[in-house]
């Protein structure tokens, strides 16, 4: 995918949100975005395996994760050219340069034989992503099929706070509404139904009370 074909509005407003807050993002969100570092513990590439994270903002899961898994080749997009220039700074800093790439790139529609030279992967993973996409189920799907054989997707969000109190769902919903996120209700059927579409396996899990949702497609072996 070459940058015209990406959707420059939606582009255009993730930098104008992150052009400021990308310096400080990572200290920032680590108290609230539960259940990140889990999804990297369990990601479990096979030797040699290919990892793409779709919606890499600051690099930031994607360097732990290759220090993490260190066997395997890892890839990254963001629609956001503003978070990936912080992210390629991470990435060069900590010396990873030559086991990250990453490309600008729409979560809802990118070639990535194009960006990276490999149509498919063998683990795909979306952290807190999902909820500030518009095109969520695309998103989802266009993940789903650019898995290999066996492969796996894996996502983590915000759920819908379901075993928590009504005030402090309507609190932080309140909050991130103001950063044009939408946790996404519908999540759990939307796996369902695009599992069985590549005639794969769903899983989904609610974590911390529902304060997050994970989820995972699992794809047929060939």
């Amino acid at each position: 995918m070459n940058a015209a074909s990406i959707d420059t509005g939606h582009a255009g407003h993730m930098d104008a949100i992150y052009r400021s807050q990308r310096h400080i993002y990572d200290l920032t969100r680590k108290y609230y975005l539960l259940g990140r570092d889990a999804l990297i513990d369990g990601i479990a590439p096979p030797p040699g395996g290919s990892v793409l994270e779709i919606g890499c903002g600051t690099g930031r899961n994607l360097i732990a994760a290759a220090r993490r898994w260190p066997d395997a080749r890892f890839y990254g997009i963001d629609i956001s050219e503003a978070m990936l220039q912080t992210a390629r700074a991470k990435v060069a800093k900590a010396g990873l340069s030559d086991r990250i790439v990453l490309a600008q790139g729409d979560a809802t529609a990118f070639n990535a034989e194009t960006l990276f030279g490999t149509a498919t992967f063998d683990r795909i993973f979306q952290s807190y992503t999902l909820s500030m996409i518009p095109g969520w189920h695309e998103a989802i799907r266009e993940a789903a099929v650019k898995l290999a054989p066996a492969g796996r997707l894996d996502v983590v969000d915000f759920g819908q706070q379901e075993g928590l109190p009504g005030a402090f769902k309507t609190l932080l919903f309140a909050w991130l509404a103001k950063f044009d996120v939408a946790p996404r209700a519908a999540l759990q059927p939307a796996l369902i139904e695009i599992a069985s579409e590549i005639g794969g396996t769903p899983q989904f899990t609610a974590l911390y009370r529902g304060y997050a949702w994970s989820g995972r497609i699992t794809r047929g072996a060939a």
